[in-house]
């Protein structure tokens, strides 16, 4: 079986003596919709499951670190927090070339598109954005020293550190200089907050992070791809967020193609009303907010940039990735108006 990014033989070997209990695997297949970590159904006679790993080049120190993934969904597992089931994990390179984990498959559905949402009724819609809310929050509540992540990051600094790591990942991975990214990086560290909170931080979360049941009652069933999860400050989390929202009218954003147009659908709360919900069942403060929707444009930015960098080598897997790079100088534009507003 020739599967792009799997040895087949290896992988159903180390299956066979690692996770017997799985079955014999029959098949894999590549999951639409990633732009960064793979992800596949691999199919037994027993079960279905799904396997995480690295993109196939270009990883950049630090990026897509799937001991990381792991780590966390094993301590989430028994929380309110909703995850995949962890089945096993793998660090030998040599199995399929990089390290990897299988996790439980979860049968929820991704809204990942304009025509995902746009088949969704207003009152699904609502649901959903309200429950995207109050999933972040129950992840922002997680007691980690408790769940055993005390040690999954350093909360102090965290803000000033993501600036410096942002700024380094840009250096490795940019194709062009733009002079608006150097100012946005000066104009974020004068800006930076003098206190934050602390809590387990997702890194990326989003609805199409998400899988999803519609019926009964909207709900969300699993929060996936937490390859860039630490601890530290939570509105980063919220900031980020935002800057996936599109609310309607924006078409600016929608020339982004990362989440492009799923919150415009009938239903889906704005953006404000969203910070609105969170702060709600949180209890946070968004005073601050301007600075973590700037800076959500910026990571997002500099994510995009290396996704760019990827397709640019040839070392991506699957579709959509032509236009990508042109939204970098967008997001840097629309970081600097957050912060003149």
């Amino acid at each position: 079986m020739n599967v792009p990014g799997i040895d087949w033989t290896r992988l159903t070997g180390w299956m066979s003596v690692n996770v017997p209990e799985a079955g014999e695997p029959v098949a894999a297949s590549l999951i639409s919709g990633g732009r960064s970590n793979l992800t596949y159904v691999v199919e037994t006679r027993e079960r279905r499951l799904v396997l995480r790993r690295p993109p196939l080049g270009h990883v950049l120190p630090t990026a897509h670190d799937m001991r990381r993934e792991w780590r966390v969904i094993s301590a989430l597992a028994p929380t309110r927090v909703p995850v995949p089931g962890p089945v096993a994990f793998c660090a030998d390179e040599d199995v399929i070339g990089a390290p990897f984990y299988l996790m439980a498959h979860v049968d929820g559905a991704a809204v990942r598109s304009r025509e995902d949402a746009g088949a969704l009724t207003p009152g699904q819609t609502r649901r959903l954005s309200e429950r995207l809310a109050e999933v972040l929050a129950e992840v922002h509540a997680v007691d980690y020293r408790r769940v055993g992540l005390g040690d999954f990051g350093r909360p102090d600094g965290y803000m000033a550190r993501q600036l410096e790591r942002w700024g380094q990942q840009w250096e490795r991975s940019k194709t062009v200089d733009l002079p608006g990214h150097d100012r946005l990086a000066a104009r974020l560290r004068e800006r930076l907050p003098a206190h934050s909170a602390s809590a387990l931080v997702h890194g990326d979360y989003r609805l199409d992070n998400t899988l999803v049941r519609l019926s009964p009652e909207p709900d969300i069933l699993a929060v996936v791809d937490w390859e860039m999860s630490t601890l530290g400050d939570p509105l980063a989390d919220l900031g980020l967020a935002l800057t996936y929202w599109q609310d309607p009218g924006d078409d600016e954003r929608a020339s982004i193609p990362v989440a492009a147009g799923v919150t415009v659908a009938p239903g889906f709360l704005t953006a404000r009303e969203f910070a609105a919900h969170y702060a709600k069942v949180s209890g946070a403060d968004l005073s601050d907010l301007d600075f973590y929707v700037a800076f959500g444009n910026y990571k997002l930015a500099v994510i995009v940039e290396g996704i760019h960098a990827r397709f640019k080598q040839g070392k991506t897997v699957g579709e959509g990735f032509e236009h990508i790079g042109a939204a970098v100088p967008t997001l840097i534009e629309r970081a600097h108006r957050v912060l003149d507003g």
